[in-house]
């Protein structure tokens, strides 16, 4: 298969996980004869600094003619800490999100059996998780119109979402959950905010059409604290921009690192890949960011495109680095092992197929965990 790819590293420590996915592509390609070509353009915070402008045309362009984005991470000291900044890294994302139509962002939550007891979780309460995130990405507070007064005392920011926008994620949320355990869970603020009585009206609506899945809506409170007391109670979570963005950052520490998690941002005709975790700055050029969530991506583009057995056997190789405690600091501190040394020991295992463990390699792009 020849596939054209764009590569999006973006700041902070984007540029040096990306490397390691696209190692780990190329080894896919040797392996299995596939001709993947990349491209690499400017987002974020470097797009700013060479350009004025976090995502320029000329990106856009590239992204548009591609057959797949993988993006690496966006955001900057400078700007984080800058209220004032008129301009932002965040700014480029979004605008990508929208001209791409990449409505909706799935993220599985992994828990690796070889890193159970890097879990803040105790493993009794660990066992049996398995769900995935299907997070609205193209509308809600994030994308909706901002004020802020002239003399800076008050602001705005707007929530909007239209029933067509809600329902396009919701039967996507359904149908996933019809391949898995048949169940849906609509986390909300609908008792407070009037987008989320829309969302639970459409959503409960659009359930009488998949009679065979358990329809059940709590609000973001309760879902939080659930996600830490009960987390196996979750099989597919469907979510509003915000409410999205929450809950995936606290699933992501349930598999003892927020460098482990990818995602795939999917539209009706673009697909855009990419780990979960930020710009880590403070990691940046210290060959210490885990490389994992963007190897990982990397296999879900792989199997977006139907490639199963190239992407179950970039997963495999990642089994085999955590069964050789071949790790970032961040999973084990005493590790001598770098962002470079992991992704070099997981492209050189891609044909490794020798493994004991028991792993779940169904479906990565439509949400299901690589490992229970």
């Amino acid at each position: 298969m020849e596939l054209k790819i764009t590569l999006l590293p973006g700041d902070g420590i984007g540029p040096e996980v990306i490397a390691q996915a696209v190692k780990c592509l190329q080894a896919v390609e040797e392996t299995f004869n596939h001709q993947f070509t990349y491209t690499t353009a400017l987002i974020g915070a470097a797009a700013i600094y060479k350009t004025g402008d976090p995502l320029p045309d000329s990106t856009i362009e590239l992204c548009k003619n591609s057959d797949a984005v993988l993006f690496g991470a966006i955001g900057a000291p400078e700007f984080d800490n800058n209220p004032d900044a008129k301009i932002r890294p965040e700014d480029g994302l979004f605008r990508l999100r929208n001209e791409l139509g990449v409505f909706a962002n799935i993220r599985p939550v992994a828990v690796f059996p070889t890193l159970i007891k890097k879990s803040p979780l105790k493993e009794a309460v660990l066992r049996g998780t398995d769900f995935v995130i299907y997070r609205e990405l193209t509308s809600g507070i994030y994308c909706g119109e901002k004020f802020l007064s002239p003399d800076g005392s008050y602001a705005t920011d707007l929530s909007k979402y239209t029933e067509s926008e809600i329902s396009r994620i919701t039967h996507l949320a359904f149908k996933a959950a019809r391949k898995r355990r048949k169940k849906l869970t609509l986390i909300d603020k609908s008792n407070v905010l009037e987008t989320s009585r829309l969302w639970r009206r459409v959503v409960k609506r659009i359930a009488e059409s998949y009679p065979d899945v358990e329809l059940e809506c709590i609000y973001l409170h309760n879902a939080i604290m659930q996600m830490i007391l009960n987390p196996s109670r979750f099989d597919v979570i469907l979510a509003a921009n915000l409410f999205g963005d929450i809950i995936s950052d606290q699933a992501s520490v349930i598999g003892g690192s927020i460098g482990l998690l990818p995602s795939a941002s999917i539209g009706t005709d673009k697909a855009m890949f990419e780990p979960i975790h930020g710009s880590y700055p403070q990691a940046q050029g210290k060959d210490i960011a885990n490389p994992i969530a963007a190897i990982l991506s990397a296999a879900m583009l792989l199997q977006h495109y139907g490639l199963e057995e190239e992407s179950r056997a970039v997963v495999s190789a990642v089994n085999k680095s955590f069964k050789k405690n071949i790790v970032t600091p961040d999973i084990n501190p005493k590790s001598k092992y770098g962002t470079n040394n992991v992704g070099d020991f997981i492209a050189s295992n891609i044909v490794d197929t020798d493994d004991s463990l028991n792993m779940n390699y169904e479906n990565i792009g439509l949400g299901k965990s690589t490992i229970i």
